[in-house]
């Protein structure tokens, strides 16, 4: 398994221009790096939960359920298809540039769907495109996400916990907040404030100025023989070299594909049909309302526990989420069906931050974008293929039986996780504030 490397064996930057920030505080998690980066997630975080309800609320009269699902379909696929080469650019431009400028690519596509939802019915054209360009500057802003976390945190898994209760929280205001701007103003006005949250993003990364140990290499120094195509190719080859030879790491992501498609993937779509039918569409909301409370719990509990194991331990916490489906399976009373959302949405919260950390901390910072696009890629993949495998797999088994077999994978998953001696004994990496001067964990990936 390969062992986090320090800045000075990982970094060969080029001074910037510009005064750096201080480094980040060992005792206090909220300077300004950290608070600009923060600020800049939360309030992105805010705009894309409010797209789904608007996608499905604005385009769904207009266009239909298929014209639905192929906006949504179309950012998706073209997320899947670019974020390899996003993960390559933020290791060679530098995450927070690319990060800005996706942010920036996104304030003009909500802009003109604003406008175009205004000044009426938008073309169904005019959604597509909008949708993959959004889609393409997802796969340029997101495998930077996590890599800059240690860049402006000196605590990784404090700072990922406490990003994870900002998503939480977002999906929570998120989705409640854009219906009623649907019903009271239209889907315009949704656009509009999400174009304003990437403009504040935006603004807040561009801010942010990294130390030079910190600052990325410029295209010419990442590479200055051969052509673009062929740079581009050796690049994503480092990265998949840097990725199959951590053991823990695709062992993770091949359980997580198996996941994607039997256990996430149908989860919203068969659990949303069941309680709606049961209970009503209320019942439905308020469950996903409870999953974000219990998302939050899970990012405070790992606020505060620091296993030695951190996979272990999110192995063991992702038991949990097997009372979700299987609440849902069984026909559940509202009480134990909220119940069973918090606790499962509590249990994959504190796995993600596990998770998180322990690729930030044991990657090396050089290849930590790339490393994250090739599990973004995997992950992701699994999700969009369980979601279009949910519809024709009713046609085989009631939807109970279908949410039986994911109670049953999330269990087996569990199993496997802790089964791998590579996930089970990955050790967590000391603080900085923990270990000499000299010898600093490396920053942390996805």
């Amino acid at each position: 398994m390969t062992t986090a490397h320090t800045h000075s064996q990982t970094q060969a930057r080029n001074t910037p221009t510009v005064p750096s920030d201080p480094p980040p505080s060992a005792t206090s998690l909220w300077d300004r790096p950290f608070t600009l980066y923060f600020t800049a997630r939360a309030v992105s975080l805010l705009g894309d939960a409010m797209m789904p309800v608007a996608a499905a609320l604005a385009v769904g009269p207009l266009y239909g359920i298929s014209g639905v699902g192929f906006v949504l379909g179309t950012w998706t696929g073209t997320f899947v298809l670019l974020v390899l080469f996003g993960g390559v650019f933020a290791d060679r431009v530098g995450a927070r540039r690319m990060m800005v400028g996706a942010d920036l690519v996104r304030v003009l596509t909500q802009g003109v769907l604003a406008a175009a939802f205004f000044a009426g019915t938008p073309p169904f054209w005019l959604l597509v495109t909008m949708a993959a360009l959004a889609g393409a500057a997802v796969a340029m802003f997101q495998p930077g996400v996590n890599g800059m976390v240690p860049l402006v945190a000196r605590e990784p898994q404090r700072a990922n916990a406490t990003l994870k209760v900002a998503d939480a929280l977002a999906h929570l205001l998120g989705p409640a907040l854009a219906g009623l701007l649907i019903v009271l103003t239209g889907a315009g006005a949704v656009y509009a404030i999400d174009a304003g949250t990437f403009v504040l993003s935006a603004l807040c990364l561009a801010l942010i100025r990294l130390a030079p140990a910190d600052a990325p290499k410029t295209l010419a120094d990442a590479d200055s023989t051969g052509s673009t195509w062929g740079s581009l190719r050796r690049d994503l080859r480092r990265g998949w070299q840097e990725f199959r030879s951590r053991t823990w790491m695709w062992a993770v992501i091949l359980i997580w594909v198996a996941y994607g498609v039997l256990l996430f993937g149908p989860l919203v779509p068969l659990s949303s049909a069941l309680i709606g039918a049961r209970l009503g569409p209320n019942a439905y909301g308020l469950a996903v309302s409870f999953m974000g409370v219990g998302t939050v719990l899970g990012g405070l509990l790992a606020l505060r526990l620091r296993p030695a194991r951190p996979l272990a331990a999110g192995a063991v916490a992702m038991a949990l989420f097997t009372v979700l489906p299987l609440c849902v399976a069984l026909g559940a009373g509202l009480p134990v069906l909220l119940a069973g959302h918090v606790l499962g949405a509590g249990a994959w919260a504190f796995w993600s931050v596990m998770w998180a950390t322990s690729v930030q901390t044991h990657t090396p910072s050089a290849v930590l974008n790339r490393v994250t696009a090739y599990e973004l890629a995997g992950s992701v993949s699994g999700i969009a293929l369980g979601q279009i495998l949910a519809g024709p797999a009713t046609e085989l088994a009631p939807p109970e039986s279908l949410l039986l077999v994911s109670a049953g994978t999330c269990l087996a998953g569990c199993v496997a996780l802790l089964s791998v001696p590579a996930i089970r004994t990955l050790r967590r990496v000391p603080s900085p504030d923990t270990v000499t001067p000299a010898a600093p964990g490396d920053p942390d990936g996805s």
